[in-house]
């Protein structure tokens, strides 16, 4: 018998006292959090050398884990080698997810992955079974391995003439690692991103595919290499490849017609500058907080569609945050649905079930409860504009990372506004959809009450 567990007469899983595989997640990436606060908090991380204060080593390790890229000091400038090589450390540790480390640990030692450790990969990775959870963690190492190395060889490329053979190979495999595990953080200095590789056809081309590839996750990855064309995909796969490129292809449309004349963002490109700049600000809000153009600079119609862009976020199983991209389509197909007078949500000739837009509405909701309690909480404690302090939220929330320049002038309580936010878009959806979804039909009430209707609309 497991700890934690027990099992019904009928061979079910039911919990005891112990922790669910839901509290050990959020509890191991809280102690990875905390673990890498410390060691930012060393002398040694800051290239200073007089320590760093713990809320600020805090914050960048919430952000590091929880692949966001909001940075409260500038990382290329302020922190040293060492501080660097732990926030790459974390950056990894947050993207994989640290139950995939220690199986990778576990299967190197010999050791026999337990039925309690499949529960929690299997909720660390989104899955809906535990059949195969540990074949695809090592797939998954590999395959990470595959695509940030190849990643490292070709940002080095343009990195290693400006910098030098080490430089140039470390600043490579930062980059690359960052933009796969969609975090957005980077060591060029000056807060300014990949804003100097703006009309850059390598680095651009390279960042974009990392970030869409990290964003649409393992199990749309999986599917793709194995099955190759879209009608053997399974729904899930081809909602969440539809959702992800309109996404793209109307953020592209939108930043291009809206940016075009801004003298501070497009207007001073040139041709390919303008097409390589709207393609990578189309994909970085729902993925990445990288940035070639500047955020602060951009038009209110642009940044409110970059709000709701890091609100939808990518998809299941990718470390990126928001809602979810098939979150948002079987809620858009269910509208589509009611308006057409039928009852099921139908997807590609295919019923969604109630359960699952049930799911989806709560989720919605609960991402919205949040975002709102921290911008009003924000809007009390930080002296600017609310655009600011929204975009902010929702960025955190999205795990995006993308900033209009006010992270760095947080308050205390700001900050850890800010840190929890980013928290709870890293694991509260995800794991609260969860739960909802392995909810077992004894669990619901034995007595319906009579039906009642009411006036909506």
């Amino acid at each position: 018998m497991h700890e934690g567990f027990s099992f019904d007469p009928d061979g079910k899983k039911k919990h005891n006292t112990g922790l669910t595989p839901s509290q050990v997640l959020v509890l191991g990436f809280a102690a990875a959090i905390l673990f890498g606060a410390l060691l930012l908090s060393l002398p040694w991380a800051a290239v200073h050398g007089g320590g760093t204060n713990f809320l600020d080593a805090l914050f960048t390790a919430t952000s590091a884990v929880c692949v966001t890229g909001l940075v409260v000091v500038d990382t290329g400038t302020y922190w040293s080698a060492f501080g660097k090589a732990v926030i790459l450390l974390l950056i990894q540790v947050g993207g994989l997810g640290f139950m995939t480390f220690a199986t990778m640990v576990f299967i190197a030692l010999g050791k026999r992955i337990s039925l309690r450790e499949r529960l929690i990969i299997q909720e660390q990775q989104n899955q809906m079974t535990l059949q195969g959870v540990v074949r695809l963690t090592k797939y998954i190492v590999l395959t990470a391995m595959a695509i940030e190395g190849i990643g490292t060889l070709l940002l080095s490329i343009k990195f290693i003439p400006q910098h030098g053979m080490a430089k140039g190979l470390a600043y490579g495999a930062f980059h690359s690692v960052s933009a796969f595990c969609i975090s957005g953080f980077d060591i060029l200095g000056g807060y300014k991103s990949l804003t100097s590789f703006v009309d850059d056809p390598l680095v651009n081309g390279v960042v974009i595919v990392l970030m869409i590839i990290g964003g649409l996750g393992v199990f749309v990855i999986t599917e793709i290499i194995r099955k190759r064309k879209f009608r053997r995909f399974s729904l899930h796969t081809k909602l969440a490849l539809l959702i992800t490129f309109s996404l793209l292809s109307f953020g592209a449309i939108l930043t291009f017609i809206l940016e075009y004349s801004n003298p501070a963002t497009l207007g001073q490109l040139t041709s390919k500058g303008k097409i390589l700049a709207t393609v990578f600000h189309a994909a970085t809000p729902s993925t990445a907080g990288f940035n070639t153009l500047p955020v602060d600079q951009l038009t209110t119609a642009t940044r409110f569609i970059n709000i709701i862009f890091m609100f939808i976020g990518g998809s299941p199983g990718s470390t990126a945050g928001g809602i979810k991209t098939t979150t948002a389509g079987v809620l858009l197909w269910t509208v589509v649905s009611v308006v057409k007078g039928r009852e099921d949500t139908e997807i590609f000739k295919r019923r969604i079930s109630r359960d699952i837009v049930y799911r989806s509405l709560a989720i919605v909701t609960i991402s919205l409860l949040i975002i709102v309690a921290a911008t009003v909480v924000l809007t009390i404690t930080e002296d600017t504009e609310f655009m600011e302090v929204l975009f902010e939220t929702v960025s955190a929330f999205g795990t995006v990372g993308l900033s209009m320049g006010i992270t760095p002038y947080l308050t205390p309580v700001g900050k850890a506004v800010i840190i929890a936010t980013m928290f709870a878009g890293r694991l509260g959806p995800l794991t609260v959809a969860y739960a909802l979804a392995q909810r077992q039909k004894r669990g619901r009430a034995k007595i319906r009450y009579p039906e009642e209707k009411i006036l909506v609309g």
